[in-house]
């Protein structure tokens, strides 16, 4: 896979993640790519109900974080494409493999690095 099909499958990733993302949680400015999940709004219903929101609330967190880091790599992966440095380990400076890179466009270390 080159690198302009590598590019256009990280913005289709960056797509994805951000609508992901924008269905439970808000963009917050500062810091920059970070997401807040969205507390659940109560009307005075049932407390049973309230619990069973606010302990789906915590389980999106969790979510939202694995979604926010990925976002993450995948923008200073296409950073670095901008830069000319996409592909080259961020550990050790040696080339990732095209068969990781290919799987993991957003990876940012080789797999020696990674483990």
């Amino acid at each position: 896979m080159n690198n302009k099909k590598r590019r256009e499958k990280l913005i289709k990733q960056k797509k994805e993640l951000r609508s992901m993302l924008e269905r439970f949680a808000k963009e917050d400015t500062k810091p920059k790519g970070d997401w807040d999940t969205k507390f659940p709004k109560f009307d005075g219903g049932a407390l049973e109900e309230a619990a069973d929101e606010v302990e789906e609330y915590e389980s999106l967190r969790s979510v939202e974080h694995s979604l926010e880091l990925k976002l993450k790599k995948t923008n200073e992966a296409l950073e670095k494409m901008e830069e000319g440095s996409y592909g080259k380990c961020s550990e050790c400076g040696n080339a990732i493999s095209e068969k990781r890179l290919s799987l993991i466009p957003e990876a940012d270390k080789c797999k020696d690095c990674n483990n």
